[in-house]
């Protein structure tokens, strides 16, 4: 191999695992000390790197930061959607983790470790390296890692050795894989299993991406039966109302319409509250608490209400939204999706618009995609209305679009892979 090749999982996997610990270790000094590395590493872990560069992880010491107490774990446990699928999680990795020497990690989207189990012994040593319940393993705080890394990028993630940009990390192997959930696509975490870097084996990454994948289809089963739940009250309620009425949960999924074509989801404001709210897609509506959910009425002759401010926020490394402001509207805002936030992003540096080939090239580098963009914009114009126009893609000349970035190019929707985001990020600060 040389410097113009780049490591894969599948070659660090047929060498010896001390072998490829002292290739990767002189990987990660060439790059932090600007040298001509003997091969490149895999783009995930660069740009990881680079982000750690940036926020000053310190790479040759430690850092913990304090553990949550017993009281704010158990509130932590409490609170979280992560819960209800421990059984899930705990019955398709413990007993594989135990066998392998390994751990199972589940952290929350803030990168804190709430459950931990499997092998004792690596359960003592991960004690000593503050892989401990209530610890915080944010990629921020202590680097390159399975947990922290998965929770920025989206998608899974397997760390071996001295990919970990933190010198201490160096005797394991992390493999984490983020839960969101399917009912807004909000981030709740991650599952991780971890152990001594011999123990490191590809496959490792499959088998917990499909765990987590199963762990999010249990959230989706619960979520259609309380949807069902919510229709079975809803349907006798919109049976007598006459105009248009829609009974939505609280994250806008649809249980029950009448004088209205039936859409999937309506995009809810972060907090709904009885009374009127103005949504892009239906106009003012009033609002009436049902047992699991909101009954939304349109109102025939609304007040016209003229947006006049569209501000998407894609300054954060995980969460990303949108809010419009102006004339009636109120602040309105919708949290996105990873791929809604990179579309919104990529149209809001075409004032002129985008046509489905120019944002497929620009999302894919393949100017063919455009079922997938033409998909995707559909479902965006269900909560923004005629604030996107089409024909070509934009936003309307009449509504001033403001643009929050993070403070650095390279933090820019760190998640990404699409060519053009990635070349916004190369982009020199001014």
């Amino acid at each position: 191999m040389n410097a113009t090749s780049t490591i894969s999982l599948a070659k660090i996997s047929t060498m010896d695992s001390a072998r490829a610990a002292r290739l990767l270790a002189g990987v990660r000094h060439a790059a932090l000390t600007g040298q001509q590395p003997p091969v490149l590493p895999r783009p995930v872990i660069e740009e990881s790197w680079e982000r750690m560069l940036l926020d000053g992880v310190d790479p040759d010491h430690d850092f913990r930061s304090r553990l949550l107490s017993f009281e704010e774990l158990e509130e932590r446990r409490r609170a979280s959607p992560l819960t209800e699928i421990m059984p899930v999680l705990r019955d398709a990795l413990v007993s594989v983790a135990d066998a392998a020497h390994h751990i199972m990690v589940v952290c929350d989207a803030e990168g804190r470790v709430l459950w931990r189990e499997g092998n004792a012994t690596v359960l003592r040593k991960a004690d000593s390296l503050g892989f401990e319940l209530g610890a915080d393993w944010a990629e921020s705080v202590v680097g390159t890692n399975g947990i922290g890394t998965p929770l920025v990028v989206r998608r899974p993630v397997q760390v071996f050795s001295a990919e970990h940009f933190v010198e201490t990390h160096h005797a394991w192997t992390c493999t984490g894989a983020p839960i969101t959930d399917p009912r807004d696509g909000r981030l709740l975490g991650v599952v991780d299993i971890s152990g001594p870097l011999n123990t490191m084996h590809p496959a490792m990454l499959a088998l917990v991406d499909t765990v987590a994948k199963l762990a999010e289809a249990r959230l989706r089963e619960s979520h259609l039966t309380a949807l069902d739940r919510l229709r079975s009250v809803a349907a006798p309620v919109l049976a007598r109302l006459e105009g248009r009425a829609v009974a939505v949960d609280s994250h806008g999924w649809t249980a029950a319409v009448t004088g209205i074509p039936h859409t999937d989801r309506l995009a809810l404001p972060k907090q709904p509250a009885a009374g009127h709210m103005w949504l892009p897609s239906l106009g003012t509506c009033a609002v009436e608490p049902l047992p699991g959910g909101w009954l939304l009425r349109v109102e025939e002759e609304p007040q016209p209400l003229t947006p006049t401010r569209v501000v998407l926020d894609v300054s954060g490394p995980r969460r990303w939204s949108v809010t419009v402001e102006g004339g009636g509207a109120g602040g309105w805002t919708h949290e996105l999706s990873p791929r809604h936030a990179e579309l919104l992003y990529l149209l809001s540096t075409h004032p002129r618009g985008r046509s489905a080939s120019g944002l497929a090239e620009d999302m894919f580098g393949d100017p063919a995609r455009t079922v997938t963009v033409r998909a995707e914009l559909s479902r965006v114009r269900r909560y923004l209305g005629d604030l996107l126009a089409h024909r070509p893609y934009r936003f309307p000349e009449d509504v001033d679009v403001d643009v929050i970035l993070p403070e650095h190019p390279a933090n820019l929707l760190p998640h990404s892979t699409a060519p053009a985001v990635r070349e916004a990020r190369r982009v020199p600060e001014p």
